[in-house]
């Protein structure tokens, strides 16, 4: 009877060890609130961070914020035995690029690359944004600290380096903040085309713009909620593949809201005390950000923020009217919260880059039949442990159902018929990690 309950918790314990990684919640806590604080309180301590301010003082403008952001990379580059390849990415912006551009300028990101061991060309990309903005986007003199708009999403990107840079991964992690958003977009559009020109296969783009507020200008308080942002489809898919969703689906099973979903996944599996509430649109209602350029250029990229917004705290001058003090200063951010978003993203990252790389040629089949039949080309990897099929209701915005069906390369599906669900494949490695699902577009009899 001992050695029957001795097998059965060995049983047990291998089950709980497949489905969680410890190395996760070491992540998770290792994110600081403090260190947080303190870089949001420099970063808003450079007074204005316009894409358009100064770049020669040490202590006021976007030069100096970028120069301290690229200063806190190498530091934590030198921490890790140089892991990170720290380096400026930058872009000319002439005044006849839009409205919001008063006079040509350099558009400079700073970027912080950590290689992979396995897969060094594939990327996940954590970004937040430099710059600022008062109440008119062209106004590079007034006082626009941006604390949490969005120093609070570059704070997270930074503390994340910090965290992770003391792991090894398999993909490569890109750390980043980006410049020109209030202007444009243009930081996410350099770095997107900057990519495309290397070569870079990217996994996606974690956009984090405004992680930092708790407290919405409707009056709610909410510490736990955060909205992820992301298109249903691929903008970059041709004809072939429009005209094939209106009769096989996949009209909400893009590249970008696959991302979202997995970023749904690992959140509440590790933090459950969360609520990720996933938003099926490219952004808010009418307004961009950063993830936006990678999107166009047919990459994976979503959009982390806080959940309720408060607009007097935002694109404001410094004012009090009417007893209502306006302006993004630092005394609005909580911090506790801007922790628990970067862990989000520090978790995210983590479990992408420890991921094998997705199916291929991911075929589906059963038409007017009692199963579901799959097809695909497997990762050629012997790290690989096999691969997941997931199902869902076709109206639920999440993988619900799943079955492990091991290292092979098709699988039928008894029982279940395919015109009552959507389906998808991901790729499993011996270390429990799994890849984004990937939705089949091709059709198969």
């Amino acid at each position: 009877m001992k050695l029957f309950f001795t097998i059965t918790l060995i049983l047990l314990s291998s089950i709980i060890i497949a489905q969680t990684d410890s190395k996760i919640y070491d992540i998770i806590s290792a994110v600081s609130s403090q260190r947080i604080e303190k870089d949001i309180n420099i970063l808003a301590g450079f007074g204005t961070r316009n894409t358009f301010s100064d770049t020669i003082s040490e202590t006021r403008g976007i030069g100096a914020a970028r120069r301290w952001i690229k200063s806190e990379f190498e530091t934590i580059s030198k921490d890790c035995n140089n892991c990170l390849n720290v380096f400026y990415q930058k872009d000319f912006v002439t005044k006849e690029m839009g409205s919001r551009v008063p006079h040509d300028t350099w558009v400079v990101n700073v970027i912080a690359i950590q290689k992979g061991t396995k897969y060094p060309n594939r990327y996940i990309i954590m970004s937040g944004d430099i710059d600022s903005r008062a109440s008119s986007a062209t106004d590079f003199t007034t006082d626009a600290p941006g604390a949490n708009d969005n120093a609070s999403g570059m704070a997270g990107t930074i503390e994340a380096a910090r965290v992770l840079s003391k792991y090894t991964f398999e993909n490569s992690i890109v750390y980043v903040g980006l410049s020109g958003e209030e202007q444009g977009l243009f930081g996410g559009g350099g770095l997107a085309k900057y990519a495309k020109d290397k070569g870079w296969d990217i996994i996606g783009i974690l956009n984090n713009d405004m992680i930092g507020n708790i407290k919405g200008v409707d009056g709610v308080i909410d510490n736990r909620t955060f909205r992820i942002f992301s298109e249903p489809t691929n903008l970059t898919d041709d004809e072939n593949k429009v005209k094939r969703r209106r009769f096989y689906g996949g009209e909400v099973d893009g590249i970008s809201r696959q991302l979202a979903r997995y970023v749904h996944k690992s959140v509440k599996t590790y933090m459950p005390e969360m609520n990720p509430k996933m938003i099926y649109r490219l952004d808010r209602f009418g307004r961009g950000g950063h993830h936006r350029p990678f999107n166009d250029l047919g990459y994976a990229g979503i959009r982390i923020m806080e959940a309720h917004e408060n607009y007097t705290q935002q694109h404001q001058d410094i004012r009090e009217e009417n007893g209502i003090k306006y302006g993004d200063v630092v005394e609005h951010v909580n911090f506790d919260y801007a922790a628990k978003l970067t862990a989000v993203n520090a978790i995210n990252l983590a479990g992408l880059a420890w991921a094998p790389p997705t199916p291929s040629e991911v075929k589906i089949g059963g038409i007017v039949e009692p199963s579901v039949k799959f097809k695909w080309k497997k990762v050629n990897d012997p790290n690989i442990k096999g691969y997941k099929i997931y199902w869902r209701d076709t109206t639920s915005p999440t993988w619900d159902h799943s079955r492990f069906v091991g290292d092979v390369d098709n699988f039928v599906l008894d029982g279940i018929v395919i015109d009552n669900f959507f389906f998808g494949i991901a790729t499993v490695g011996k270390n429990g990690h799994e890849s984004p699902v990937v939705f089949p577009t091709e059709v198969f009899r």
